[in-house]
Parts: C-alpha cells; structure tokens; sequence
C-alpha cells in the first residue's frame, strides 16, 4: 500500500489543541498512527513546534519515526519560495507559508495539509503555486485541511 505523503505545517499541530479544529486535526494524527499517512515535517516546522506549548510539541512526539519523515533546509527551497514571493503569491511578510509550500514542493509531498486558509489553503494562491510550480520543472500539488482528509465511516450514507 501506497502511504501518502503529507507536508503538515504547525496549525495542524497546534489545530489538535483548538475547539475548532481538534476533532478532524486529532482524526488526521490518528490516520497517520495507523499507516495511512507519513508526515513530512521541515526544519522550519521543528523549530516552531519547539517554540509551542507541550502539548503542541508531544503530538509530533507521539509520532513514530516510520511515520515521520524530516526534511532539511536546501537552496531549492529558498529558491522556490522566493519564485512564490516574486510572483507575488505571498509578501515577504508571509515567506515562511512560502517557504512551507516550497517545502513540500521540493520534497514531492503528495499534498500539503494546513489550517492557514489565508495564504496557503485558499483557492486562488494553490492555482498560482501550481502555475509557479510548473514554470519551474516542479509536479503540481495538492493543498488541502484536515477536514478534507478525514472521514467517520466510507460506507455511511449521505
């Protein structure tokens, strides 16, 4: 079985602990203790979780390492996420959402999971990631929340 690669930025994180978004964030992390999904986690996502509460931080701790991949920093990065500002996607103000999206870009995630429909979940921006995406030899990706990838029972009628 194919287990999907997913890039999760620190709201999702952090989205188990709100009133608002713990149910499918929690839903999300146990997909993943099941074999469903392997998180791609960036240095850039380590250093905020870091900096989060505990609890925050012992979600990625509770995680098993054959469930986690971690990606480093490169120059390829840098240079994507700048191509995303250039672009005018994103403003500086907002590079490290760029930063995220190149991430996972650069990695081949197969999609990037978030809460932050402002700058990286919100339709306009993905068409204009994939489009810079594609001007730069890169695959489209996809770019979803947790809602979108959780589920209660596939055979419940709608």
């Amino acid at each position: 079985m194919h287990r999907i690669r997913v890039c999760v930025d620190t709201s999702v994180f952090g989205g188990t602990w709100d009133e608002e978004f713990s149910e499918p964030s929690r839903r999300f992390f146990e997909r993943v203790k099941v074999g469903d999904f392997i998180v791609l986690v960036s240095q850039m996502i380590l250093r905020e979780v870091s900096r989060a509460p505990q609890k925050i931080q012992q979600v990625l701790e509770s995680l098993d390492s054959d469930s986690v991949e971690y990606i480093e920093e490169s120059p390829e990065i840098d240079t994507l996420a700048n191509a995303y500002i250039e672009a005018g996607i994103l403003g500086q103000a907002s590079r490290d959402d760029a930063v995220h999206v190149a991430t996972a870009t650069s990695a081949g995630a197969d999609l990037v999971l978030s809460w932050n429909f402002k700058h990286i979940v919100n339709y306009d921006r993905i068409h204009k990631y994939n489009a810079i995406n594609l001007l730069n030899g890169y695959q489209q990706i996809e770019i979803r929340s947790p809602l979108e990838m959780t589920y209660e029972d596939e055979n419940e009628d709608f």
